[in-house]
């Protein structure tokens, strides 16, 4: 007897290992119990037909393996070297290893429910120097990832640019200063619809094209850090012109690859292109004429900047009056390319604000000092929402009903994906409390909401992506933030859905 007990403890120890070392991600049911969730009465049902719902990431943000398997440098490995940057100096070298897990992410959104994923496409790992010799074993991964999301079920939405601009044509040319990017650009998207496009079919050109452009170039607290004094501690730059630069090679290198996918491969691929757009809803902050015209003034120097040219040919007049000759031109080919480059249009939304005029009369020109606005996050000492951790980010559920109805009625209500919306906790929370995500469900129910009250009330919104899939590398604040439905255990890298995550899950349950 003791012996055939000692074999079954044997057996039982052998079998965990297994387990343990088959790299199998977490049981949803791991959490500690089960729950119904208070989902403010939505389901799929509460939705259009066949409206999408999907999780997203991006490639600098999940992969890791930044350095190995034939990826070269972009601007932000260099960016993150620079001692203070990041917090805790941290680097995106391993992130959270998507690299090699991505089959037991893409497991985890299966399970959740969720019909598409949303990542991006790393520029450098396709091409190492930007242009000129690929690097197959990239290509090898994202032919492994776009086949293993199709094998589970979940719809491929690739996007070519988050943030990753290939280092050697920062060094090579200036990058996005250059209106060389604009040709690189278009090759190496031409190269992903031809390679990927018999199985993607939504595709995304830039991600947050503002963000970089007014990161990078106005205060330079994004890679390339390039500013002027006093609008950040800078070694290079100007924040006068280079930021609308940077916008309008940006907007010619969308326009450019969408005309190459309409041209040669949208009639046999049956894809859709479009671009990504964050859009903060900016609220004036009295009623007063001064502060009505700053908020107008917000949208246009935001979401207008892109949006405006997409839509109809030009920068909004806002932005011509006020820029004036610092603002670059479309040449007239240059306009009937841009007008109308888009098949739908991504919306990041997160978050609004209060604005009010500051009343400037001398002021520095800059990017940001162009919106001649100033910033409140309360009214009559009410603060606008709940703050989450990052210090950005104010719980404002009513903005994406404004954000949406503002879209639908001044740009002729495009066909909308919501791209992006989530908040985060601390990184320092730990197991358990980190699972019991409660806050983040009632933001989400809070948005979702809103997002549908916009949606009955006619904007064409046709799906939603949660941020984020995972707990990541969030840029600037490295690992100090999380966004994640999943949580990482940073140590370990191993994977633990939150309450969150089961909320979508009932949430986005089929008949």
């Amino acid at each position: 007897m003791k012996k055939i007990r000692a074999l079954l403890v044997f057996l039982l120890v052998c079998l965990c290992v297994l387990t343990l070392s088959s790299g199998s991600e977490p049981e949803l049911d791991a959490l500690p119990e089960k729950r119904i969730f208070d989902t403010g009465g939505l389901s799929r049902k509460s939705f259009p037909k066949g409206f999408i719902f999907g999780t997203a990431t991006s490639a600098y943000q999940v992969e890791g393996m930044a350095s190995k398997d034939g990826r070269g440098p972009s601007i932000w490995d260099a960016f993150v070297k620079i001692p203070g940057m990041i917090a805790n100096n941290a680097t995106a070298e391993v992130a959270v290893d998507q690299y090699h897990r991505y089959k037991e992410d893409v497991n985890i959104m299966a399970k959740l429910n969720f019909d598409a994923y949303r990542f991006s496409i790393s520029w450098s790992r396709i091409f190492p120097n930007g242009s000129g010799k690929v690097n197959w074993k990239g290509v090898a991964y994202y032919n492994r990832l776009i086949n293993y999301l199709l094998l589970r079920g979940i719809i491929p939405y690739a996007n070519l640019y988050h943030y990753d601009l290939p280092l050697a044509l920062e060094q090579k040319y200036g990058g996005l200063l250059n209106r060389q990017v604009v040709e690189d650009y278009a090759n190496y998207a031409e190269f992903c619809f031809k390679t990927f496009g018999d199985r993607v079919k939504n595709w995304m050109t830039f991600n947050e094209p503002r963000v970089v452009a007014a990161l990078g170039y106005d205060n330079g607290i994004f890679a390339p850090a390039r500013c002027s004094q006093p609008f950040g501690n800078c070694t290079a730059g100007n924040s006068a012109t280079e930021p609308y630069i940077v916008a309008h090679n940006l907007l010619l290198s969308h326009a450019t690859a969408v005309k190459r996918y309409r041209e040669k491969y949208q009639a046999e691929q049956k894809g859709r292109i479009g671009i990504l757009l964050d859009f903060v809803w900016y609220e004036p902050l009295t009623r007063g004429k001064a502060d009505q015209l700053a908020a107008q003034r917000a949208r246009d120097f935001h979401v207008g900047w892109f949006l405006h040219p997409i839509v109809y040919g030009e920068y909004p007049r806002t932005m011509q009056d006020i820029v004036g000759k610092r603002l670059p031109k479309f040449a007239e080919e240059e306009v009937e390319m841009v007008k109308g480059s888009s098949d739908f249009v991504g919306i990041n939304e997160y978050t609004a604000y209060y604005m009010y005029d500051p009343h400037q009369t001398n002021y520095i020109p800059g990017y940001q000092n162009d919106w001649h606005c100033g910033f409140a996050f309360a009214r009559k000492g009410v603060p606008i929402g709940p703050k989450a951790n990052s210090y950005w980010l104010y719980d404002v559920p009513w903005g994406m009903y404004k954000v949406l109805t503002y879209v639908k009625e001044h740009y002729g209500n495009p066909t909308v994906i919501l791209s992006e919306n989530g908040m985060d906790d601390p990184g320092n929370v730990t197991i358990p409390n980190g699972l019991y995500d409660t806050t983040r469900i009632n933001f989400y129910k809070g948005y979702l909401t809103q997002l549908k009250k916009a949606i009955d009330d006619g904007a064409n919104v046709i799906g939603y992506f949660a941020w984020s899939l995972l707990d990541n590398f969030e840029w600037k604040s490295g690992y100090t933030s999380r966004f994640g439905i999943v949580y990482v255990d940073y140590k370990d890298l191993r994977r633990y859905p939150k309450l969150s995550s089961q909320w979508f899950k009932q949430l986005l349950e089929r008949n």
